[in-house]
């Protein structure tokens, strides 16, 4: 158990990024409401995906990563859940069949409500009011009143929460992962992708592979797990009088838990050395992951790690690139360096979205599919060079056939944002997008498996 911790004891510590709630009164009934509330997962659950995650950082597992920006009130729907679900188990399926390793699933969802903000006040024509910091604090549209904190959203996110990881659950577990189903969902992609004859050898490969496994009695009824797989959650822990309202202690261990979602992270704006998120993160025993960008320094790093994971226990830790395309080789080198001298156990994990935002002249913001693969493309380079291996890819996605990050094998243009952009906050990866970047990472961890093959012969 850490010491000198409490679940409330980031309140003597600097927090940045959360709102001003002005009823002191409502806040406490809500906190008070939701400690009672039943927890969304499990200590064990999170024991699982430690150990799991500490496969990753051995080099023996994939971690896969991915879900919305910023889940919403309005797009709570089972299609939309159902459908992310779906692209994630596809995308697990070709880097499994590629890197002949594990995949961790891990999706931004059930959680993923907060979203930090450049700037307290958005301006609209004159008009000055508190900026939208995702549903589980106030709301997108520019109204005076909506804009208002409100901590009732709070218990409404945990409801929403509640109903998408009994939803995940029935996912997971009843069938509708089998592992010849999500094969067949990926052949119907194949049928409308441009670049169909590009990927159907490994789509055919991967059907060979399911149909010799059927020849020798290997089935979903005889193996369990092909019809199931384990799928866990994940989300910032930004809004922290929610998280620790959801912290309980396990009854097995005597250890603090977050039960508010397996895997929690830290952003780049809230994980400087003294912070509120740091001090609370600390405690829990989940998972934990940390944004990593330019700004951050080696020195700084290791000082966090050692806060976060002080016994290096492997699994712990994931740290979470953010560099942009043109920085990734430039800035990435030194912090590898200084991790992997220091003996601290990590999962390295790439994200090509953040830093790879552009505003096109129409005014929105999307993202470069070009882009977006040349950062992953970086990110694995930078560990062939240090001799360290990239563990997995964290990724801002949809099911749906959204129009929010252009290029790709269907060629969104800017001209095409106009027609589907309908995310809250940042800009997505559609389904055939996500899955065109699935199979072109297979391409890299082929790679990446043959180099490892010839240094260790």
């Amino acid at each position: 158990m850490t010491k000198n911790w409490q679940p409330h004891s980031w309140r003597s510590h600097e927090a940045r990024q959360l709102p001003t709630y002005r009823d002191a009164d409502a806040l406490a009934a809500a906190e008070r409401e939701l400690s009672n509330y039943p927890p969304l997962v499990f200590a064990g659950e999170a024991r699982d995906l430690t150990a799991d995650l500490g496969r990753v950082a051995e080099g023996k597992a994939f971690l896969l990563q991915g879900g919305d920006c910023a889940e919403s009130f309005a797009e709570f729907h089972p299609n939309n859940i159902r459908d992310t679900f779906r692209v994630l188990l596809q995308m697990a399926v070709v880097l499994t069949f590629a890197s002949k390793m594990p995949v961790v699933k891990l999706g931004r969802m059930a959680g993923q409500f907060a979203k930090p903000r450049s700037a307290d006040l958005e301006d609209v024509d004159g008009v000055s009011l508190p900026s939208y910091r995702g549903d589980i604090i106030n709301d997108i549209a520019f109204e005076e009143a909506g804009r208002e904190p409100d901590p009732q959203r709070m218990v409404k996110a945990y409801n929403q929460s509640a109903a998408t990881l009994n939803l995940l659950r029935a996912f997971a577990n009843g069938g509708y992962a089998n592992l010849h189903q999500v094969n067949a969902w990926t052949h119907d992609f194949m049928d409308r992708s441009p670049w169909a004859k590009k990927y159907q050898e490994t789509a055919a490969r991967i059907s060979e592979a399911l149909a010799f496994m059927e020849a020798c009695g290997v089935t979903p009824e005889t193996v369990p797990q092909i019809k199931g797989t384990s799928f866990y959650t994940s989300h910032e822990a930004l809004l922290l009088p929610y998280e620790q309202a959801l912290t309980r202690q396990d009854s097995l261990t005597g250890g603090w838990y977050d039960t508010s979602g397996h895997f929690l992270w830290v952003g780049d704006r809230t994980r400087f050395e003294g912070s509120a998120h740091i001090e609370y993160l600390r405690g829990i025993g989940n998972p934990v992951g940390m944004k990593c960008g330019p700004s951050l320094e080696p020195d700084v790093l290791l000082r966090l790690l050692d806060t976060l994971n002080p016994n290096h226990v492997a699994g712990r830790m994931t740290l979470i690139t953010r560099y942009g395309h043109d920085k990734i080789e430039a800035h990435l080198p030194k912090l590898v360096r200084a991790v992997k001298e220091s003996g601290h156990p990590v999962v390295w994990s790439c994200d090509p979205m953040h830093g790879n935002v552009i505003k096109t002249p129409n005014g929105y913001k999307t993202r470069p599919f070009e882009r977006i693969l040349a950062e992953v493309r970086g990110f694995f380079a930078v560990h062939r060079a240090e001799g360290t291996h990239g563990g997995g890819i964290h990724i801002e996605m949809t099911g749906q056939n959204v129009t929010e990050c252009t290029g790709g094998a269907m060629d969104v243009t800017q001209m095409d944002l106009a027609d589907r952009y309908h995310t809250h906050c940042d800009p997505r990866l559609n389904a055939g997008q996500s899955l065109e970047l699935a199979f072109l990472l297979a391409e890299m961890l082929n790679q990446e498996m043959s180099e490892r093959a010839k240094q260790a012969a």
